[in-house]
C-alpha cells in the first residue's frame, strides 16, 4: 500500500512539474507581430516609404546617446512609436502623449536646473517631493500650500538660499577685495575718486580726453589682487585693443573718460565697477580688479573732404579780323 501510495505522489509531482515546464515554456514564447507586407505600387508610395526612411537618418545614434536606449530595446521604442501613430487624435491618446512630453521636460530640465541652482545652498530640493507637488498641484490639492501660496514661499527661499550660498562660495573674496582697496587707498599717489575707483598715474599723457562714445585704442593687462593675470591686449595680438569707451565695465569708462591721449594709469576697481554678482571664468562673483591701462590713441571715424566745386573754363573771344 505504501509503495503505491509514494508511487501515485511521484506520478502527481511528476505531472504537476510537467505543467509548470509546460507553462515556463509557454510564457518564454513571444508573439511576434504580424508584419503587413508593403506595396509600393505608384510613385508617391515610393516616395512616401523612402521618406519615412530618409528621416531616421541619424536617429539610432540619438537614441543611444540622448536616452541610452539600445539595440535590444528598438523594439519597445517602436511599440510605443506605434502607439501613437495608431491612437490618433483622441483625448485619451493626446493626454498620454503630453504627459510623457511634460515628464521628459520636467525631469531633465526643471529639475535639473532648479536643484543646481540649490546646491551648496541651506536647501536642498528632494526629487519624490519634488515630483509630489507637482502632481498635487495639477489635482488642485492645497492640503500643505494653495498655488499661490506655494509660489510665494518658493520665491522667497530661492531668494534667501541665493543669497546664503554666494556668502559661503564667494564671501571671503569680496572681504579680500574690500581690504585690499582700503590698504591701497592709504598709499602714496593712489587717487580715489568719489564712485570708488582708484587709480595711479604711471605716465602722464598730453593728448585728447576721449568722450563716452569714442572708440579708444589701448594696451592693457588685467589682475586679480593676489596678482594673478587672467586677461591682457598682448595675448589678442599685437594691435592695441579697440573698443567704446562706454562699451565696457563701469571702472573703465570713469577712468578712460579722465585719461589724456598718451597715458598709462594702474587702476584698482572695485567690484561694483567691475563685474559684481557675475562669474566671468577665471573672475570670481565679487572680485576688486588691477588694470594696467595705456590710452594709445583715439580711433575716430575719417571725414570726407568736401568737393571742391569745379571752376568754370575761362571763356576765349575770338577776335574779329579786320574787313
Amino acid at each position: 500500500m505504501k509503495k503505491m501510495i509514494v508511487l501515485a505522489l511521484a506520478v502527481v509531482a511528476s505531472a504537476s512539474f510537467c505543467t509548470v515546464d509546460a507553462k515556463k515554456k509557454k510564457k518564454e514564447v513571444v508573439e511576434q507581430p504580424v508584419v503587413v507586407p508593403v506595396e509600393l505600387k505608384t510613385s508617391s508610395d515610393s516616395v512616401s516609404y523612402a521618406a519615412g526612411m530618409a528621416i531616421t537618418n541619424g536617429l539610432l545614434p540619438f537614441l543611444k546617446q540622448q536616452h541610452g536606449i539600445d539595440s535590444a530595446s528598438i523594439g519597445l521604442f517602436l511599440k510605443s512609436f506605434e502607439e501613437v501613430i495608431n491612437a490618433g487624435e483622441s483625448t485619451e491618446a493626446k493626454a498620454r502623449i503630453a504627459g510623457v512630453e511634460i515628464a521628459n521636460q520636467v525631469r531633465s530640465r526643471m529639475f535639473t536646473g532648479i536643484s543646481g541652482e540649490f546646491k551648496d545652498s541651506p536647501d536642498s530640493i528632494e526629487a519624490d517631493l519634488f515630483y509630489r507637488g507637482f502632481i498635487d498641484a495639477m489635482k488642485q490639492d492645497s492640503t500643505y500650500f494653495k498655488q499661490s501660496v506655494a509660489e510665494e514661499y518658493f520665491k522667497q527661499k530661492q531668494e534667501a538660499d541665493k543669497i546664503a550660498k554666494e556668502e559661503k562660495l564667494y564671501g571671503p573674496n569680496r572681504d579680500a577685495g574690500i581690504k585690499f582697496l582700503r590698504e591701497n587707498a592709504l598709499k602714496d599717489s593712489v587717487i580715489t575718486t568719489a564712485s570708488g575707483l582708484q587709480y595711479k598715474v604711471l605716465v602722464k599723457g598730453e593728448g585728447e580726453v576721449p568722450q563716452t562714445t569714442d572708440k579708444v585704442l589701448v594696451n592693457y593687462e588685467g589682475r586679480l589682487v593676489d596678482g594673478t593675470v587672467f586677461d591682457a591686449s598682448k595675448k589678442h595680438g599685437d594691435k592695441p585693443a579697440s573698443f567704446r569707451a562706454d562699451q565696457v565695465i563701469k571702472g573703465w569708462t570713469e577712468a578712460l573718460t579722465m585719461m589724456p591721449v598718451g597715458s598709462k594709469w594702474r587702476l584698482f576697481i572695485p567690484q561694483e565697477l567691475a563685474y559684481g554678482e557675475r562669474n566671468m571664468g577665471n573672475i570670481k562673483p565679487y572680485s576688486a580688479l588691477i588694470f594696467d591701462v595705456e590710452l594709445v590713441g583715439i580711433d575716430k571715424p575719417k571725414t570726407e573732404e568736401p568737393a571742391q566745386e569745379a571752376k568754370p573754363a575761362a571763356k576765349k573771344t575770338a577776335k574779329k579780323g579786320k574787313k
